[in-house]
């Protein structure tokens, strides 16, 4: 478990993660991550459910209609 403190940013309130836990989980600066709640408390993730449902139905529709996909890629 990591420690992580709160600091003043601006008119804002972040936090710092070190350079271990950038590198441990492949985040580079300006990427995005949210926050659910969990639990036991919150839960930061690179996971973002609104696109994973949109790539879901993607999905379907894909297979659905891979005859006229086949089609317009000539």
């Amino acid at each position: 478990m990591t420690a992580l403190k709160l600091t003043q940013i601006g008119n804002s309130v972040g936090v710092i993660l070190p350079k271990e836990i950038l590198a441990r989980f492949k985040l580079e600066k300006g990427e995005t991550l949210f926050m659910s709640e969990a639990a036991n408390g919150i839960m930061l993730s690179k996971y973002d459910p609104e696109f994973e449902r949109q790539m879901d139905a993607a999905r379907r529709i894909m297979n659905k209609r891979r005859a006229v996909l086949h089609e317009l890629a000539k």
